[in-house]
Order: structure tokens, then C-alpha cells, then sequence
């Protein structure tokens, strides 16, 4: 399985904060990750999950053994 999403700009504290899909090459804010995960608008939801840091929506992988899935 392909690497479905990556990170593409980080906060100084390692906060991810901007996305690209892989297969559409859609670029895409921590915001309307979050939107897509939870209203399983895509594939995403299949690798990834919502969770609060800090007070803030954040999509995460899921924990599994497949590290093609990490948001790295």
C-alpha cells in the first residue's frame, strides 16, 4: 500500500500543519484534514484518525505495524 499523505510544512514545535494527498496531489491544511477524517469525505479515514493535542483537532495515523501509512 502506498503512502497515502504527507506532511509539507511543520510548526517549529513539530506541529503538522500542511498536507498533500499523494494520488490527487491536493494540498491541504491541518483544518480540512481534520474535516475530511471526520466527515469521511475520502480514503483517509481507512489510515488515520482524529485526536486533540493540545486543545487542537489533529489527524494522527492509526497504530498498527504498517509504517507506509505515518504521517512523517
Amino acid at each position: 500500500m502506498k503512502k497515502l499523505m504527507e506532511v509539507t510544512k511543520e510548526t517549529k514545535t513539530g506541529r503538522n500543519i500542511s498536507f498533500r494527498d499523494v494520488k490527487t496531489n491536493e494540498k491541504m491544511t491541518r483544518t480540512e484534514v481534520v474535516r475530511k477524517i471526520e466527515k469521511n469525505l475520502s480514503h483517509y479515514g481507512e489510515n488515520y484518525y482524529v485526536r486533540k493535542q493540545n486543545g487542537l483537532k489533529t489527524p494522527v495515523s492509526k497504530p498498527d505495524a504498517k509504517t507506509k501509512n505515518n504521517l512523517d
